[in-house]
């Protein structure tokens, strides 16, 4: 059994992605660190933050970086514990609202996540599936996540796509044998 050191988790809203993620980094290791990247503008979004840590023991060191996540992931990896990143979506999202140059900040993520120490593993949702956003800023976001997921996901050692709180493996994938003709 191959071992799978960078991990990209993916899922619509309320998959489960984060639960499963949750679970494999504590099968993992004693020492886990979990890099939050949610700001919490309003109300409700202070209550998911909440939700979200009280789904997590004591065990856990948490940081956040809604921003600077790079740097987060190079300073928080090490041998002998699990790094959680949850999520990419909301880092993204913080990055363009904040002006930033996505391209210059996904190239310093991607950077971050292949030199990675010991297991990370990444949550992102995965939005194309949706209808079309009617701003071109949700457009815009929409095809940068897309982007940054293709990105991360040739970082990672493994995808997995979660629906319905059933994990499928994307990658690695079997070899295709296509017969034509």
């Amino acid at each position: 059994m191959s071992v799978h050191r960078r991990v990209l988790v993916l899922g619509g809203a309320r998959s489960g992605k984060s639960r499963i993620a949750q679970e494999w980094a504590e099968a993992a290791t004693a020492a886990r660190v979990f890099i939050a990247t949610a700001q919490a503008f309003d109300e409700e979004m202070r209550e998911r933050i909440a939700h979200h840590r009280s789904d997590r023991s004591s065990s856990w060191q948490t940081k956040e970086a809604p921003l600077d996540l790079a740097n987060a992931i190079r300073e928080s990896s090490g041998s002998g514990q699990v790094v959680l990143v949850d999520c990419l979506t909301l880092w993204l999202s913080n990055v363009m609202l904040d002006g930033r140059n996505v391209n210059v900040e996904i190239d310093a993520l991607v950077d971050a996540v292949k030199l990675v120490e010991g297991p990370v593993l990444l949550v992102s949702n995965e939005v194309g599936h949706g209808i079309v956003p009617a701003t071109a800023l949700g457009r815009s976001f929409r095809d940068e996540q897309g982007r940054l997921n293709q990105r991360i996901a040739q970082a990672c050692d493994a995808v997995v796509f979660v629906t319905a709180g059933c994990p499928i493996l994307l990658k690695p994938a079997p070899p295709l044998n296509l017969q034509l003709g």
